[in-house]
């Protein structure tokens, strides 16, 4: 997930956002984790990381996203994410500012 952030008015061009499981796989490709991989696995590569869920920078680590994935092993990057996603959406949707502040973030203003 990734969204861009509101224009400043000015002519540089503003990065995306990267939220959910787009940051999650941006910092496994920094990572040195292998595949195949267990739970424990990404949990001591990557389980302190602070992982935003929400373009309001909400953040939360990557381990208590990893207690609710009900898979303990992955085959590859991919897997891990596609198992991450619906997590990362439950947390996104009780954590969040509510129906009025998710409406904003589409917003271009």
């Amino acid at each position: 997930m990734g969204v861009r952030p509101p224009s400043n008015n000015d002519d540089n061009d503003p990065e995306t956002v990267e939220f959910g499981i787009a940051a999650v796989d941006a910092r496994l490709r920094r990572s040195d984790l292998s595949f195949p991989a267990t739970e424990d696995d990404v949990a001591a590569a990557l389980g302190h990381e602070q992982i935003p869920y929400d373009v309001h920078g909400g953040e939360v680590a990557l381990g208590v996203i990893l207690e609710d994935v009900e898979q303990s092993r992955f085959e590859s990057r991919q897997q891990l994410l596609n198992a991450l996603h619906p997590v990362f959406e439950t947390y996104r949707q009780e954590h969040s500012g509510g129906v009025v502040q998710q409406m904003r973030s589409l917003l271009p203003f």
